[in-house]
């Protein structure tokens, strides 16, 4: 007998054979999926009426920034490095853990109410960003963010945050908590800090989540400090590797895909922040044509400004049309994917999450197809990624848990926590204020 039944759904399942099915239903035991299919006859404790409803695999957000909630509309309408070194990196010098942890609880409480199920996060007090996620029920991939400017002492430090990160976070909240080491970028991480979390990811056993190639100042900042190019540069010290999950890679040659493709980095796509920068437009048909599983990430709240992955598939799939003026670059199905196996690869979870299998952990969305923007329904994939909104998501299921239900988020209050984000906010930037 299983503990949660989805029935009589349209049913998108993303596995190997990308099979969907019209009217079928999902078997929940415990934390796994226990059947997929037309022929789902099990009984079960908690019946959910899936007609109506697509029934598809949590959206699993590659890279993001979570307690930039709090500075969500602080610096728009900025180019990417004035953003940073003006605006972002001199609020960011008051944060406190309260801080980042009310500010994940914001992004959590966003991410469950748009069809987020898992996301990797680089940032800073990843320890309270941890709770925070436990608290919410929804499943992590965390990571310190590693500045260190070749400063020794400094990377000493920065190296024992993300070294503590790991071993007190890793494979909490009932495995739902996963690590990475998070060096920033080739441009903020000396080649001896890199080469050093190279070592400590080997050492624990994790992956490394970095930014690569994101704007044309970084590529002329690498290339002028080391004569080459960002992806060359990590190449040459030997860096790269299946290990590094990679945000943006939006200046790329076709050398360097091929590095990357060599190497099995795998890139995460944000086209939201990157439109919002004016930091250019990755390649991402000529990654995918490439054979590389790239994976889609909204980036932080602050250069997005939200973190709605439907609205982020969208806008995966218009601007490589646009860019190319070929409306076959980016298709729907390509996208979806994206958003949810390609991101579980990217994280080396395939086997676990990103479709919905047996033997698979329990992370499943329904999104409602009752609206006038779904009819008629001719194709529920390209619905989901041209029509479909975050609020559409009705339902979120989290380890095999109902995290939200009927648009009710059952695990945190949301007056409280829109209260303390509130807060928090408005005290870092008075600190900021203060002081500039």
């Amino acid at each position: 007998m299983a503990d949660i039944l989805l029935r009589d759904g349209y049913i998108i399942t993303m596995d190997a054979q990308r099979r969907v099915f019209k009217l079928g239903s999902v078997a929940i035991e415990g934390d796994r999926i226990s059947a997929v299919g037309k022929e789902v006859r099990e009984r079960a404790d908690v019946v959910i009426d899936a007609s109506g409803k697509a029934v598809l695999p949590g959206t699993i957000n590659a890279h993001t920034h979570l307690s930039m909630t709090l500075l969500r509309g602080v610096a728009d309408d900025m180019p990417l490095m004035e953003w940073l070194e003006n605006k972002i990196w001199p609020i960011e010098r008051n944060l406190k853990g309260q801080d980042c942890y009310a500010g994940a609880m914001l992004g959590c409480l966003e991410m469950i109410k748009s069809g987020t199920t898992c996301f990797a996060d680089q940032y800073f007090f990843m320890k309270d960003v941890a709770n925070a996620v436990e608290e919410a029920g929804i499943r992590g991939v965390l990571s310190y963010g590693i500045i260190e400017r070749d400063d020794p002492e400094r990377r000493k430090s920065e190296l024992q945050a993300g070294e503590k990160l790991v071993k007190e976070c890793h494979g909490t909240a009932n495995g739902r908590i996963l690590t990475m080491f998070g060096p920033h970028a080739s441009y903020t991480c000396s080649p001896e800090c890199l080469m050093q979390v190279k070592e400590l990811a080997k050492k624990y056993k994790v992956g490394i989540h970095t930014h690569i190639s994101e704007s044309q100042d970084e590529v002329e900042r690498v290339t002028k400090k080391y004569g080459r190019r960002p992806v060359e540069h990590l190449d040459a010290i030997g860096f790269l590797g299946p290990e590094v999950l990679a945000a943006h890679c939006v200046w790329l040659t076709e050398q360097e895909i091929s590095i990357l493709r060599e190497r099995g980095v795998k890139p995460v796509h944000s086209p939201v922040s990157n439109m919002k920068t004016a930091s250019g437009v990755a390649p991402v048909p000529e990654m995918l044509a490439a054979g590389i599983p790239v994976a889609l990430g909204t980036d932080g709240a602050a250069s997005n400004n939200a973190l709605d992955m439907f609205n982020e598939m969208k806008f995966a799939a218009l601007l490589n049309k646009v860019h190319k003026l070929d409306p076959t670059a980016v298709p729907a199905q390509a996208v979806l994917e994206m958003a949810t196996i390609n991101g579980a690869i990217a994280l080396g979870l395939q086997d676990e999450i990103g479709s919905l299998e047996v033997g698979k952990k329990a992370d499943v969305l329904l999104v409602d197809l009752k609206k006038p923007h779904f009819v008629p329904l001719y194709n529920v994939v390209s619905h989901l990624v041209y029509n479909a909104v975050g609020s559409d998501v009705d339902t979120v299921i989290v380890d095999g848990e109902v995290v939200m239900r009927e648009r009710e988020v059952l695990t945190v209050d949301e007056d409280k926590v829109l209260e303390e984000a509130q807060k928090a906010s408005g005290g870092l930037l008075a600190c900021w204020e203060a002081i500039r």
